[in-house]
């Protein structure tokens, strides 16, 4: 039974984009233009070239911000500004998601790869501002990304999150190794299933599967 396995979880940890959202929403295709662009501009690279930059270092280094730090010291705060300054027009509030949220027992908190204020955008259009205990980015982390082991080790000293009575949500697989191994519950929230040792839970519609655990 799905609620017996989440018993002693006190900690709730959430994703924010395509977690907290559905990927329909589509944020990060205006997200990958202004980082195109972004790469473009302070590279002085072609527009084919920027978008190989980004995918690589988005691969190697967990994001994209994370490899032009490395590779070419850059500011992470105008970046940061730049990339997130998109419309949220189209995304929904989601009711019966807020309801989940508000009744989970313990601390709630986002943490994103993503910046903070981006995050606080993103929770007021979907209705679930108010529902969270604290809200992190990227740069709470000292911009170490997800999925660096480091990066959660950060986060959760910070924040005091007990690791084997937490549970994280999260579209991204690879996002799910390290709290795994550091004892989370890990629940994988995608619309297709992804076969791994560190996930012990899939759902497409996060709002169905938290009511399941009340």
């Amino acid at each position: 039974m799905v609620k017996h396995a989440f018993s002693h979880i006190s900690h709730w940890v959430f994703d924010l984009d395509n977690t907290l959202y559905p990927p329909q929403a589509r944020l990060f295709d205006q997200i990958e233009v202004r980082m195109t662009q972004f790469v473009m501009e302070t590279l002085r690279v072609e527009r084919a070239e920027a978008d190989r930059l980004r995918r690589t270092y988005w691969q190697q280094y967990g994001t994209t911000l994370a490899g032009l730090m490395r590779e070419h010291d850059l500011d992470p705060i105008p970046y940061l500004e730049a990339v997130h300054d998109i419309s949220l027009d189209h995304l929904d509030r989601d009711a019966a998601l807020a309801e989940g949220i508000r009744a989970l027992p313990g601390r709630r908190i986002v943490y994103t790869n993503g910046s903070a204020p981006y995050a606080e955008r993103v929770l007021e259009a979907r209705g679930l501002s108010g529902l969270f205990d604290a809200i992190y980015g990227v740069e709470h982390a000292d911009y170490v990304p997800k999925p660096e082991r480091a990066a959660f080790e950060t986060i959760f000293a910070r924040d005091g999150v007990v690791p084997d009575r937490a549970a994280m949500f999260e579209d991204d697989p690879r996002n799910l190794a390290a709290p795994h191994e550091m004892g989370m519950r890990t629940v994988h929230v995608a619309p297709e299933r992804h076969e791994a040792d560190h996930i012990h839970h899939h759902t497409d519609d996060l709002a169905e599967f938290l009511s399941r655990l009340i």
